[in-house]
């Protein structure tokens, strides 16, 4: 089975290794067909802590690091 790959931008990068990233999808609604908009935020993995607030990042599924860990950055 493939990894799924989301992208997104960082919103902290305040904690050790952990970034927290905004992923915005946007989806047609079933019956009155109007383009929603919904974000969700996800913790991810980033062993050199280069990744800082306001970059775009692209994050990977992984097995869990920690209780909200189960992503990590690819680039």
């Amino acid at each position: 089975m493939t990894k799924k790959v989301l992208k997104g931008v960082v919103t902290s990068a305040k904690s050790n290794k952990t970034i927290v990233v905004e992923v915005t999808r946007k989806f047609k609604h079933p019956f009155y067909e109007k383009v929603i908009k919904r974000t969700k935020k996800y913790h991810a993995h980033d062993e050199q802590n280069k990744f800082k607030e306001g970059q775009k990042v692209s994050i990977v599924e992984c097995k869990p690091i920690s209780k909200k860990k189960t992503w990590e950055v690819i680039k």
